[in-house]
């Protein structure tokens, strides 16, 4: 029987949680549904988890999740926890304003602001896991296809270095990134789609950059590009991504980068920050990539979490954000002893969606503010400058007041 049969619960079954993928929405998962009674299995594709990626900013809403699953004091010591957002315009380098995080988000929220380099994260979150007997992993792992039969497990096929496996399974989360092979057996979703955006990143020793911007995240605004930066790896590395509308479509996370082209873009940008940028001597790039958090995230005994069901653009700083949330909610709901796994999916699903959605329209729109120019980016300067910081930073409450079922 085909993924598109599966709609009915099995006898009472159990057994394992399986979760696909091991980034950071698979790991927070398997963390919190161990602590809600589960036996997980994580199977990752790749032969050991590997160093890829940029820096993360988790704001209070992940880090309360973090707490929870009793990973956030190891995040917490490879990250940094910056004072402020300093905005910047990309044109003149002169600031347009300061929004307060530090201090000012802990008291209002009860959890940090944290900025981390996204190995260090999900070495914290594997670490953690590692400790937890509840938690098994198989790497090499490459699902194959998977069979939802009445009365029995869920059956996940694999590929591996080996040949051909299976594990059976109470459930099936789709934690596999953008490009997820699950989110292809769940009818109604919808292909991952390039953004026509390109993310650049580079990461150097914090002795190169100036001291002045070792206590805040950075942000340029400029003409159909931006630039974030902050301290990473315990303020040991400075992390440095710039934000490019341009239609280069490769899926890696790695791609190459002519490095004089790349400084060209930024040539009418301010002195100081054209410096900045000619730092790294090496810069890689990776397309963005959306996925349509409307369309089905669950079917059967399977769902999917994190970029899998809703790739976002990375202008709310809450792709990392989502899938750790998703994960919570998801093991608020899966209880190990429900007698149905598909209703109980459904209901994680209808609790996530409406607020991932509203989180992806709000990336886009500041993508576009970002991006402005001419007269239109004066006015946005203009109600920046005058506007109390507490105002401005008041908008994201929404999202940052989220908490974490207990």
């Amino acid at each position: 029987m085909g993924p598109s049969e599966m709609s009915k619960d099995p006898a009472r079954i159990t057994g394992p949680v399986l979760v696909a993928g091991a980034g950071i929405g698979g790991l927070t998962a398997a963390l919190a549904l161990a602590r809600a009674g589960h036996k997980v299995i994580v199977a990752e594709r790749s032969p050991e988890l590997a160093e890829v990626g940029a820096g993360l900013q988790l704001s209070p809403n992940a880090c309360h999740v973090l707490e929870q699953i009793g990973a956030l004091d190891a995040i917490h010591g490879a990250g940094f926890e910056p004072e402020t957002v300093r905005i910047r315009s990309a044109r003149s380098g002169e600031d347009i304003t300061r929004l307060p995080l530090g201090n000012s988000l802990r008291k209002r929220f009860g959890a940090p602001y944290l900025v981390v380099h996204r190995a260090d994260l999900q070495k914290a979150l594997f670490d953690t896991a590692s400790k937890n007997p509840e938690i098994e992993f198989r790497f090499g792992h490459k699902v194959a296809g998977l069979e939802d039969e009445p009365d029995a497990p869920v059956r996940v096929r694999f590929e591996t270095a080996s040949g051909s496996t299976s594990i059976d399974a109470f459930a099936v989360i789709g934690a596999d990134g953008v490009w997820s092979a699950l989110r292809g057996m769940i009818p109604g979703h919808s292909e991952a789609k390039f953004t026509g955006r390109t993310a650049y990143r580079a990461t150097v020793s914090s002795s190169r950059v100036p001291d002045d911007l070792m206590t805040d995240t950075g942000l340029w605004l400029g003409h159909d590009a931006h630039l974030v930066h902050y301290p990473v790896h315990g303020s040991r590395n400075f992390n440095i991504v710039a934000l490019i509308e341009e239609s280069w479509t490769e899926k890696t996370w790695s791609g190459t980068v002519d490095r004089a082209s790349f400084l060209q873009h930024f040539s009418h940008w301010a002195p100081e920050v054209k410096a900045l940028l000619s730092v790294p001597d090496t810069w890689l790039k990776w397309a963005l990539c959306g996925v349509d958090g409307s369309r089905p995230w669950t079917h059967g005994r399977l769902a999917l979490l994190g970029d899998a069901a809703h790739g976002m653009l990375p202008f709310a700083a809450q792709g990392a954000g989502m899938a750790i949330e998703d994960a919570a909610v998801l093991a608020d709901c899966l209880k190990p002893d429900t007698d149905s796994p598909v209703a109980a999916l459904k209901t994680y699903e209808a609790r996530r969606k409406e607020r991932v959605v509203k989180v992806q329209k709000t990336a886009v729109s500041n993508g576009k503010i970002y991006h402005l120019s001419g007269p239109m980016a004066f006015a946005r300067d203009t109600v920046m400058r005058l506007a109390p910081p507490a105002r401005l930073s008041a908008r994201m409450d929404w999202i940052y007041g989220w908490k974490a079922p207990a």
